[in-house]
C-alpha cells in the first residue's frame, strides 16, 4: 500500500486552486490555508480508534464511540507551518502542539535545527508534521528527525502541495511516515521552487518579500 495519499476531496481541491491563484490576498489565503488544513486533518483522521460509551439522552441510554488510543500532536515546521495550525485545532482541539525551526545553512544549503519545543510525552503521541510546501523535502526530512531523536515513534507529514523531488526525499529517509498531500505537482525549477506550486507560502501567509 502506498504511504503517499493526494486527497482529491472536492472541497480541499476548490480552496487549493485559489490559494494558488496569484491574485489572492493574505488575508484571504491565510484563511483558505486554515480551511484547507481543516479539511485535511478530517481525511488524515480517518484511521483513528474509537471505544464504544454509553451516553444518557434525554430519552434514554444510547451507545456512542469516543476517540480512544494514542493521544495526537501537531508540529509545525516554522514559519509557514504555522498557517496551518488553527485549521487542524479547530477540529482537533484537544491536540497538543510542538514546534520545530529550521533555517537553512547559506554554504551547504542544507537545514539547521535551531528550535524544537514538543510536548513532555512524546512518545505516545501521534505526530502530523504540517507545512505547507514539499519541495527539495529537506526541512520535512529534518524536522522528523528531530522528533524521532527525541523519541516519536508515531508521524504523519500533512503538505498542501509537494514536488515528486520531496516525496522521494522524505520517502528514502523515513519510509515508515505517511505523506498526506493536497497536490502532488509536476517539479521543482532550478531556484528550488516547485512548479507550478503556489509562490513562497510564507510570504504569503504574513504579507513579507
Amino acid at each position: 500500500m502506498s504511504k503517499v495519499h493526494v486527497l482529491n476531496h472536492p472541497l480541499i481541491q476548490h480552496k487549493l486552486t485559489f490559494i494558488r491563484d496569484v491574485s489572492t490576498g493574505t488575508k484571504e489565503f491565510r484563511e483558505l490555508v486554515e480551511e484547507v488544513s481543516m479539511l485535511m486533518a478530517f481525511e488524515i483522521t480517518r484511521d483513528l480508534q474509537l471505544q464504544e460509551v454509553t451516553v444518557e439522552t434525554p430519552v434514554g441510554p444510547a451507545k456512542g464511540h469516543t476517540l480512544a488510543g494514542k493521544k495526537l500532536g501537531i508540529v509545525p515546521i516554522l514559519r509557514a507551518g504555522l498557517g496551518m495550525s488553527d485549521g487542524i485545532l479547530s477540529l482537533i482541539p484537544a491536540a497538543k502542539v510542538g514546534h520545530v525551526g529550521l533555517y537553512r545553512d547559506p554554504k551547504t544549503l542544507k537545514p539547521i535545527e535551531y528550535y524544537v519545543k514538543l510536548p513532555s510525552d512524546v512518545e505516545e503521541r501521534e505526530f502530523i508534521v504540517i507545512d505547507p510546501m514539499l519541495a527539495t523535502g529537506g526541512s520535512a526530512v529534518e524536522a522528523l528527525n528531530s522528533l524521532k531523536k527525541r523519541g516519536a515513534k508515531n508521524m504523519k507529514l500533512m503538505c498542501l502541495v509537494a514536488a515528486p523531488e520531496g516525496v522521494a526525499a522524505v520517502q528514502e529517509a523515513h519510509p515508515e511516515v505517511e505523506i498526506y498531500l493536497g497536490a502532488l505537482d509536476e517539479k521543482l525549477n532550478e531556484k528550488g521552487y516547485i512548479v507550478p506550486g503556489l509562490g513562497d507560502a510564507g510570504d504569503r501567509l504574513f504579507g513579507t518579500k
